[in-house]
């Protein structure tokens, strides 16, 4: 059986890229699984997605433990433990990259002793979450690695699972996809099929049991009580919105509101301070702004930055 995990950040189009390698699969006569896992949280919050393929009837389920190859399209998420990209990882997996950063150095920097291969990804301080083609290119070169996927076939996945978008978004997935692919040719067939795995030998998970909660205790802020306020959010951030004081109204009631994790504060002077450590980036507060006070500048680049006044919780 294949196992194929992708990881990247909301916004990439991690699940696309599983969407797109199942069908090609299923396609070429193969039992599919595909699914993508993620909670509520919006663009920049890793999430990831997994296939599965085999020729025989697939009896596993859940969460893919031991994966042949690990496709990942954010390279930041690889030193981030709750992204789970490494999990699993052994000698026979493949570990594909979309990085700035050449392979010699990531297999010194990670210490495996797996190959690892890297998409070549310019330097860009632009909204990676936001480029549309990273979990297409991911797919494409996951297609060519599998050396079970032709190029026409992988076209055809293509256009049936972005077919309700505009026809000039398919043909720019299609001509990247098809780039992507070539680019990979090298390594055709380098994915191996994993072991069969014993039922005998299953772990069920740890249960966690979660007792209902009353509203007042679940509501959607982070500084409420029995929240995750030690857990930094703001590490999902790939943009960071700026407040403009000169341009703020003050009409402090509207961005502070629309936030869905409560994290912009009110000084007494009226004036909405962000809570950098716990802002993952939504951009709900720059779309709401009837003043257009708020921008937002890509965090690779934001630094010590701010128009915003600093707050008790400093970026």
């Amino acid at each position: 059986m294949y196992r194929i995990r992708f990881h990247g950040r909301g916004g990439q189009g991690v699940k696309t890229a599983s969407r797109i390698l199942g069908t090609a699969l299923f396609d070429a006569g193969f039992e599919v699984q595909d699914a993508p896992r993620y909670g509520a949280e919006r663009r920049g919050a890793p999430i990831f997605a997994y296939v599965r393929a085999d020729k025989k009837t697939i009896c596993e389920r859940g969460i893919i433990l031991r994966p042949d190859l690990v496709a990942v399209a954010d390279d930041s998420l690889v030193a981030m433990p709750a992204a789970g990209v490494l999990q699993g990882i052994d000698d026979h997996t493949v570990l594909l990259i979309s990085s700035a950063t050449g392979a010699e150095t990531w297999r010194e920097r990670l210490n495996l002793n797996c190959t690892i291969i890297v998409i070549p990804a310019g330097e860009s301080d632009a909204d990676r979450s936001a480029q549309p083609y990273l979990g297409t290119i991911c797919a494409a070169a996951a297609a060519m690695m599998t050396g079970l996927i032709p190029q026409e076939g992988l076209i055809a996945a293509i256009k049936e699972e972005l077919a309700g978008m505009a026809t000039e978004t398919i043909e720019k997935n299609i001509h990247n996809a098809i780039k992507s692919y070539e680019s990979m040719a090298e390594h055709k067939g380098i994915i191996s099929e994993g072991e069969e795995l014993s039922f005998s030998s299953y772990a069920p998970p740890s249960w966690v049991d979660m007792p209902f909660e009353a509203a007042r205790i679940s509501s959607p802020t982070i500084h409420a009580g029995a929240t995750s306020v030690l857990v930094k959010t703001g590490l999902w951030r790939t943009m960071r919105p700026i407040i403009d004081p000169e341009q703020c109204k003050r009409c402090w009631w509207i961005c502070s509101s629309f936030c869905p994790d409560g994290i912009i504060n009110v000084s007494e002077e009226g004036e909405p301070q962000i809570d950098y450590d716990h802002c993952k980036g939504c951009l709900v507060c720059l779309s709401q702004c009837p003043s257009h006070a708020i921008t937002a500048i890509a965090e690779s680049v934001a630094g010590s930055v701010t128009k915003s006044k600093p707050n008790e919780s400093k970026p």
